[in-house]
């Protein structure tokens, strides 16, 4: 679902795609990709490697995914729902956009395909994309957590590199089953957004045209980090 409050990204591409671009990257630019990435403000880089059916079934042509991830300021998302809120996390969500394209030109400048796929763009589920790298899983309360945490925003490049080291287990499955016994998300969700069901009420949720961050504040995940969750799961179970 798009939030509504984002503005469209301009297009920042200083360079355009290579006519025959490179399908194989070295262990040595791989390195040199990630310190780039991070030098740029990112926290960190997963990798999605999109199945054929996973294609058709959302009827793209992507194929090995570069997902750029990114800290959510802590001041904002502790904010009260607001106009401002949302103009501040757009703000944020703006320079991120921008600094992607960097990315993306670096990848063109040394041979690589490289495009941005638009994160305002409602024909393709980027959360969707997101889990086929293996290395996120989806809350109770319907956000997308990576172990570097639950306050991320992220971008996708669409690449030619086949050879991105890819996961091929998810080993944050665990967190369905603690999310199972907790709920603190659901129950204490100041618009009651979640139906019998516990499916998010569109037309209730504030999320996404105020930026209502309270499913992330009560989570454990956010107020722990994951790695304090698994080791408390690690022992009861």
């Amino acid at each position: 679902m798009r939030i509504r409050y984002h503005q469209p990204i301009p297009n920042f591409y200083n360079f355009e795609n290579p006519t025959s671009p490179l399908n194989s990257i070295s262990d040595v630019f791989l390195n040199e990709l990630k310190q780039f990435i991070l030098d740029n403000g990112f926290i960190g880089v997963s990798y999605s490697k999109l199945s054929d059916d996973f294609k058709k079934e959302w009827d793209i042509d992507w194929d090995n995914i570069l997902i750029l991830k990114y800290v959510m300021s802590d001041e904002i998302i502790k904010m009260n729902p607001s106009k401002e809120k949302t103009k501040l996390e757009d703000m944020e969500f703006q320079e991120f956009a921008h600094k992607t394209f960097e990315i993306a030109d670096f990848l063109r400048k040394n041979n690589f395909k490289a495009d941005l796929i638009h994160p305002l763009d409602d024909r393709v589920s980027l959360r969707s994309i997101a889990m086929q790298s293996n290395d996120c899983i989806i809350t109770r309360s319907n956000m997308c957590m990576f172990k570097e945490g639950l306050n991320l925003g992220f971008f996708m490049i669409d690449t030619s590199i086949e050879n991105f080291p890819f996961k091929k287990e998810n080993d944050m499955l665990w967190v369905k089953d603690f999310c199972s016994t907790c709920g603190v998300c659901i129950d204490r969700c100041p618009e009651n957004a979640f139906d019998d069901d516990e499916k998010i009420k569109r037309k209730v949720c504030t999320a996404h045209k105020e930026g209502c961050s309270k499913c992330v504040l009560l989570c454990p995940f956010f107020k722990r980090g994951y790695d304090k969750v698994k080791r408390r799961y690690d022992r009861k179970n």
